[in-house]
């Protein structure tokens, strides 16, 4: 079994070309199921006596262990996925977590901000420190484009094209997009890169970055997590927002301003327009609320 999986991730990490982190969350799924199994059987299984039964019995301690259903499905997901392969290998004869049903995953509506709330935090940041000015260039060019934190700080100097005011981002699964920037974030990461100082004697892997920290290195996800945690309360905004927040204003604010759903899939980098369909359940629930302020039978109508 421990083989299999190892082979799985080396699969995934080779042939599917998927992001460390993806691989992590896969190596630590496949690590609590072995340690079901174990527990169930007395030892680690083979993946050729696997069968649907013992994973049922499986999904049924998930549930009872109160996982959330995005848990559950993730997990599902992996073993699928990992059977499957041991299948195409010729690992196991066939893929015993086929028949389990996935269950339905209630979709939370994702927090977005208002754009007197977005323009509030663009402001936060102060203007006289270089740590500012990188900061509001970062929070302009995460806005103006969409961009997942994961994608702000893999940018380079090279992926900032200023004449077409586009990035080359590499998003989810390695897969390249192209990014529009705005001229308020143009404007922004002009006054950031008259000030960018990188450290000469770091690889120049960290130093290249765009973005980078006082030591002249790339910034980490975390770096920019916690910047974003100093100036949401410089902001006066709720603690509910993240990096992402930004990434759903951005949809949001664009089917707002009459963009299309096709368009706004690209701009995101959205493999499948059900991921991109989310926003528009935000739209029509703040148009629902905007009639039901305004217009005068409102109340009335959805009464009856």
């Amino acid at each position: 079994m421990h083989a299999a999986i190892r082979s799985f991730l080396n699969y995934l990490r080779i042939e599917r070309n998927a992001s460390e982190l993806t691989i992590k969350s896969y190596a630590d799924d496949m690590s609590h199921v072995v340690e079901f199994l174990q527990e169930q059987t007395g030892a680690v299984p083979d993946p050729r006596n696997v069968e649907v039964g013992i994973l049922r019995s499986y999904v049924a301690y998930l549930h009872e262990c109160g996982y959330a259903r995005t848990t559950v499905a993730r997990r599902l997901a992996c073993l699928r996925s990992f059977f499957r392969y041991c299948n195409r290998e010729a690992i196991c004869d066939n893929n015993p977590a086929k028949p389990l049903r996935t269950p339905r995953a209630g979709r939370k509506l994702p927090h977005f901000l208002t754009t007197d709330q977005v323009g509030a935090l663009l402001l936060a940041p102060p203007a006289n420190s270089d740590a500012g000015v990188r900061d509001r260039a970062i929070l302009e060019t995460m806005y103006s484009a969409g961009l997942r934190v994961s994608e702000v700080v893999g940018i380079d100097l090279k992926d900032w094209d200023r004449a077409a005011g586009i990035l080359r981002v590499l998003g989810k699964g390695r897969k390249e997009r192209i990014a529009p920037v705005g001229s308020y974030a143009t404007k922004a990461l002009d006054r950031w890169l008259e000030v960018r100082t990188p450290d000469l004697k770091a690889p120049e892997k960290q130093r290249s970055a765009i973005f980078l920290n006082r030591f002249g290195r790339r910034l980490t996800t975390r770096s920019i997590g916690r910047m974003l945690e100093t100036h949401i309360t410089t902001a006066g905004l709720t603690q509910q927002t993240t990096p992402h927040t930004l990434r759903h204003s951005f949809a949001t604010h664009l089917l707002d301003g009459g963009a299309d759903l096709r368009s706004v899939q690209e701009l995101l980098g959205h493999k499948s327009l059900t991921t991109t369909q989310i926003y528009t359940h935000i739209s029509t629930k703040r148009l629902r609320e905007t009639y039901e302020k305004a217009h005068p039978h409102a109340t009335r109508n959805r009464a009856s």
